[in-house]
């Protein structure tokens, strides 16, 4: 009857999970761990898995930590930066040339996840569990603010504004099966079910028209009305990325663990997780929603009126984890993970029906300024993230035996996001690389714990050199787009599990 109540209750937990969003970041968009007890240990679980939160990191968790359910909620704070006043990206000395800077509007977020895992028999070697995970996310919201006013200097965006904004939320169930194979050997799958949430929107207005002699963008110039109006808008608009809505899209994928006891002090751990494959999400735009953006091969691309498809899946990793046990009182436990961005966030287009070309005084697109040059025909976000190796350690004391544990922990990953690709990341600022965990669990009773986390992740940033698209340098804009984006995170996470 217990493992009912718990099952009834996760599936509770999973429902409210599915109306929750979020938007955040640590490794990449990725949570460092999920729930207190990973979070306090800095994410190092892969051979230390403690809570049924183990579904999404290491599967063969599940047989090693015994009947029990585990509900989380995580208070998410992030602090996010863009800043257009012109910060030299070789000296960081401030060149005021009349850019502002802005801090998203959007800061905090509930993190919400529940697990449970329990034998499919009594007295079986098999242990059935899973649950509902948000598990990454990464979001900004930029009101109008100045990009840049110094309208003399043809490297500027001069007498431009731009407000921006980005929503991805990740949510995993994991319904896992796990075999004690021997009494030293544990291993585990996941199937994996996701559920993803995409928006973005990001706009250039201008004050100027940056148009010279022969049509091509001159930001220098000031040659009378610009030639950028947005039909829908009805905004002197020079660029503008605009989805409409949020899209909701499905996937799948599979994770396999396995957790090896050496001896009475060391265990070793090891997981993989695929490729989630997502179908495509789809964006119902209308005229003029992407407007004057850059196709990737030099040229720019106009949306009109129709349906548009964007085909972002997530990544796949591998971990090793190794703990140490040298006392009844103590573990150490270490990490290392390979998550492989550049699979699914280095390209990344919206594909559709577009005019090539930028669009003239009436909205409609003219014909592509680069003539001769290969075109894809398609809107290239390209953000242009890299591989990231994460490193993690952990250290578990108890102070009181089988009544208080205290954690710390300890989180790097250096940025997916390098400085020659910082204009295409604007709104997707995952910039954090060091994140510094406390941890504790309390037990109440022989059926109740509870566990509190607290992370910081340090503020990082990065500014601009060299990012600015191929299609814009073309038509006179410089190479530098010197706008610095910064991140950092603070979280406090709450859990409580039940054994039953």
């Amino acid at each position: 009857m217990r493992s009912n109540r718990i099952l009834s209750a996760a599936l509770v937990a999973c429902g409210a999970i599915g109306l929750s969003t979020s938007a955040y970041a640590t490794n990449g968009y990725q949570l460092i761990g999920i729930g207190a007890y990973q979070k306090g240990m800095g994410g190092a679980v892969t051979a230390n898995p403690g809570s049924a939160m183990t579904a999404v990191t290491n599967p063969a968790g599940m047989a090693a930590i015994g009947n029990r359910g585990d509900f989380s909620t995580e208070f998410f704070h992030t602090e996010r930066t863009a800043d257009f006043s012109d910060t030299d990206a070789e000296s960081r000395d401030v060149v005021d040339q009349g850019g502002d800077s802005v801090d998203s509007d959007t800061e905090n977020y509930g993190v919400p996840a529940v697990g449970w895992t329990a034998p499919v028999s009594e007295g079986s070697d098999f242990y059935f569990g899973g649950g509902a995970f948000g598990t990454a996310g990464l979001g900004a919201d930029y009101g109008q603010t100045r990009f840049g006013a110094d309208t003399q200097n043809p490297g500027s965006f001069g007498g431009m504004d731009f407000t921006g904004f980005s929503s991805i939320s990740f949510f995993q169930m994991a319904p896992t099966l796990a075999w004690n194979a021997t009494e030293r050997l544990k291993l585990g799958v996941a199937a994996n079910m996701d559920y993803q949430l995409v928006s973005f929107r990001q706009q250039l207005n201008a004050g100027i028209n940056p148009t010279g002699p022969n049509g091509n963008l001159n930001p220098g110039g000031n040659a009378g009305p610009i030639g950028f109006s947005n039909p829908q808008t009805g905004q002197n608009t020079f660029l503008n990325f605009d989805l409409g809505n949020t899209a909701p899209t499905f996937g799948f994928g599979l994770s396999l663990g396995a957790l090896y006891e050496i001896n009475e002090m060391w265990t070793v751990g090891v997981s993989y997780k695929s490729p989630q494959e997502f179908a495509e999400s789809e964006y119902n735009l209308r005229e003029g929603d992407i407007q004057n953006f850059p196709d990737g091969n030099g040229g720019l691309v106009t949306s009109k009126a129709g349906t548009y498809e964007m085909d972002l899946d997530y990544p796949q990793q591998a971990a090793l984890g190794v703990k140490f046990t040298p006392t009844d009182r103590l573990n150490v436990s270490a990490d290392i993970k390979w998550i492989n961005w550049s699979d699914t966030l280095d390209d990344l287009e919206v594909t559709g029906d577009f005019q090539v070309g930028r669009a003239s005084p009436d909205g409609t697109p003219t014909p592509n300024q680069n003539a001769g040059n290969d075109t894809s025909g398609n809107a290239a976000l390209d953000p242009g993230w890299d591989d990231q190796i994460v490193y993690a350690i952990g250290v578990d004391y108890a102070v009181i035996p089988d009544k208080l544990n205290l954690r710390a922990g300890y989180n790097y990953a250096e940025t997916p996001i390098e400085k020659d690709d910082v204009f295409s990341n604007i709104v997707l600022p995952a910039m954090v690389e060091q994140h510094l965990s406390l941890g504790a669990t309390y037990v109440i009773n022989d059926s109740w714990d509870v566990s509190f986390a607290y992370m910081k992740a340090f503020e990082n940033d990065e500014t601009g050199s060299g990012d600015i698209p191929d299609s814009l340098t073309a038509r006179g804009f410089g190479e530098d787009s010197r706008a610095n984006i910064d991140l950092s995170e603070t979280t406090y996470t709450v859990n409580l599990g039940y054994r039953f």
